[in-house]
């Protein structure tokens, strides 16, 4: 494995002195024969206030073992608001589409993986990345920041009322303006060009109730956009893998959950058969 970061810069500058960085956890070229691998950018929770060390190494390395190259995107939280940490998602991907060559990446194959408010974060690239407003801030193509999939882990879709309040706060002040409190939820942008997507969540979330993934599952299906969704009957919010190497607390070992990554490695190499 080869490890390597990365400043992340765009047009948005970033309030305070963390400077956003790429992770790169990188399978040997020479390992892979000549094979181009897909790749994963995983966008950890923590309500745009921090960002969780569990859902961000450890989901790392099983996507690692899988052959998929991964990535972990410290991105920037509050007093940062919307968009900054959005825009440097989609600089991550262009990077990591610049560096394809190099590193034996599939140009088309760049999947988003969100927990919680990461969740948010990749989802509203996977649901805007056309959008005009992005592309005058990105200043290139939207092709070359195009995710190709998309995997949400218990995610902030909605700001309506199953919202996590925490996230939108931190993310859009404590009084936003309608018009982005609407924009912002993220069940209303699903369109034709939203990328197939895979959703777990637990009926027992009360921190993000599992409505969220509800509402963006529909809308997906209204656009007749391919997903896959798993709601498991027990288990807390914030789970990463839900076993012993992410565990701090007897709550976050669930057995009934720790199969939520293979399904999501099957489903992601399903997409690029």
């Amino acid at each position: 494995m080869i490890y390597q970061e990365y400043f992340i810069n765009t047009n948005c500058p970033v309030i305070g002195l963390e400077q956003p960085v790429l992770q790169a956890y990188l399978l040997n070229p020479p390992i892979a024969q000549g094979k181009l691998r897909p790749a994963v950018i995983i966008c950890p929770g923590g309500g745009y206030s921090r960002r969780s060390v569990r859902e961000g190494e450890p989901v790392a390395m099983r996507f690692l073992s899988q052959g998929i190259n991964a990535f972990v995107l410290q991105y920037s939280i509050v007093p940062n608001r919307f968009p900054t940490a959005l825009t440097q998602l989609a600089e991550s991907i262009r990077f990591i589409r610049s560096h394809a060559e190099e590193w034996s990446i599939d140009t088309n194959q760049i999947f988003l993986n969100g927990f919680s408010a990461g969740g948010h974060l990749a989802a509203c690239l996977g649901t805007m990345w056309n959008q005009d407003w992005l592309q005058k801030i990105m200043g290139s193509s939207p092709s070359e920041y195009q995710p190709n999939g998309m995997i949400l882990c218990y995610p902030v879709i909605t700001t309506g009322p199953f919202t996590h309040q925490e996230s939108c706060e931190h993310l859009m002040g404590s009084q936003p303006d309608e018009t982005l409190l609407q924009h912002l939820s993220l069940e209303n942008q699903v369109s034709s060009n939203t990328p197939p997507t895979f959703l777990w969540h637990t009926q027992q979330d009360t921190s993000v109730p599992v409505e969220n993934s509800l509402l963006f599952s529909i809308a997906l299906r209204q656009h007749k956009i391919p997903f896959e969704l798993h709601i498991y009957e027990r288990g807390i919010h914030g789970l990463a893998l839900a076993d012993e190497v992410t565990m701090r607390t007897p709550e976050q070992w669930e057995p009934n959950c720790q199969d939520w990554i293979d399904k999501a490695i099957s489903w992601l190499k399903r997409q690029i058969i």
